[in-house]
């Protein structure tokens, strides 16, 4: 009797210990939120790590019912074999218009995707950071299908906008799948993301962003002055909107209008490889548009069009910057702007490797002009 006795004792404590701390719990206030009860199965918490799904996306290892709480979906347990327990699953989250990302690795994407968007509003989503030690978010474009600018240039009838950071991000539009942008956080102020369509123009828009919150101390956290940065070894990079087709559309004078989107001002950032010394752009074989930039695709020999015979230097409107220019084993003579409708082999030996782009707001005299699309390749330091 004794015993019992003791055990109910021992229950009755463990319960009015259990109503003390909800009770105290629940009339908080951390950090200046009111925080939620953490259900029974926070009980068997484990480290949240990055996961990616069956479906390939990136995601956090959690519980099932967790994810659930979240707005998430699970992609199965496989994911997470590493995780502290057999019930972690990757767990995915994606919103859309809207809605706000305080979820690392969150997807922002079309209202009723993965079906196509006619257009006719706008779609905001609003990223909160995580923590102090987040400085950056990095928002990849895995699908980014708007319409198109106008033969001028401008993104009148849909663009892609991002305020509330810190670093400038330039309004684009037309198709930029592949692409990525950077945009520092201004101290805990969020960002927010806008897709902005118009009804006027009939057209099948599609979006996925993946949203990823960079650590201050993060490898993958790109350069002051960066709105991109590259990782691999060697690769390629494009203007915002390039392709090899032409514009589809007419400019304001009449005559066939350029794919380069107007008034950008950015640098594209290709991370240095251990071992390496320089970087060497080129224009990749077979695609003859792969540089222009300034004048008038239909007014050249179509034999010489992209190469070393039509590259300019005395650029003062649209054009790309690349650091300490060498060309042919010495420095470039012209400087280190480049315009025109062509361009040779061009090393730099600046760090961070960077090729800076820039148009103005004028795209009139660039007739049939589709931006630039250069291959990269680190060189290793010599022995």
């Amino acid at each position: 009797m004794k015993i019992v006795c003791k055990i109910l004792l021992i229950l009755k404590c463990i319960l009015v210990v259990h109503t003390h701390i909800i009770g105290s719990a629940s009339s908080e206030v951390i950090g200046g939120r009111n925080p939620k009860w953490f259900p029974f199965y926070s009980i068997g918490r484990f480290a949240q790590d990055t996961c990616v799904g069956t479906n390939k996306l990136i995601g956090t290892c959690t519980l099932a019912l967790q994810c659930s709480d979240i707005g998430g979906t699970t992609t199965g347990a496989t994911a997470c074999s590493q995780a502290n327990t057999r019930q972690a699953s990757c767990c995915i989250v994606t919103k859309t218009c809207g809605s706000s990302a305080d979820y690392n690795n969150t997807y922002f994407v079309n209202s009723g995707y993965p079906q196509t968007f006619p257009g006719g509003s706008r779609c905001d989503i609003r990223v909160t950071r995580l923590g102090s030690d987040v400085c950056q978010l990095r928002i990849d474009f895995l699908e980014f299908t708007l319409a198109q600018p106008t033969g001028d240039g401008l993104c009148s009838s849909d663009y892609f906008g991002v305020s509330g950071g810190s670093s400038p991000v330039p309004r684009i539009c037309g198709e930029n799948s592949g692409q990525h942008v950077y945009v520092d956080f201004s101290g805990d102020h969020p960002i927010t993301i806008t897709v902005a369509t118009s009804s006027s123009v009939s057209f099948n828009r599609r979006w996925h962003f993946h949203l990823q919150q960079i650590g201050c101390d993060s490898p993958s956290k790109a350069p002051s002055g960066c709105l991109q940065y590259w990782m691999d070894k060697s690769g390629y990079v494009s203007s915002f909107n390039y392709a090899s087709a032409a514009s589809g559309s007419t400019n304001s004078i009449g005559v066939q209008g350029s794919r380069q989107i107007a008034s950008l001002s950015y640098g594209a950032c290709v991370k240095a490889a251990p071992g390496t010394c320089s970087i060497t752009w080129s224009r990749p074989t077979g695609d003859a548009f792969a540089f222009t930039v300034t004048g008038d695709v239909g007014a050249i020999d179509p034999a010489i069009l992209g190469t070393a015979a039509v590259q300019e230097q005395m650029c003062t409107t649209d054009y790309v910057t690349i650091p300490s220019a060498q060309q042919n084993g010495v420095d470039a003579l012209g400087g280190d702007r480049f315009c025109g409708l062509g361009i040779d082999d061009t090393t730099s030996i600046s760090r961070p490797y960077v090729i800076y782009t820039k148009t103005n707001a004028n795209e009139m005299t660039d007739i049939g002009n589709r931006g630039w699309y250069l291959t990269y390749t680190q060189n290793m330091c010599p022995v």
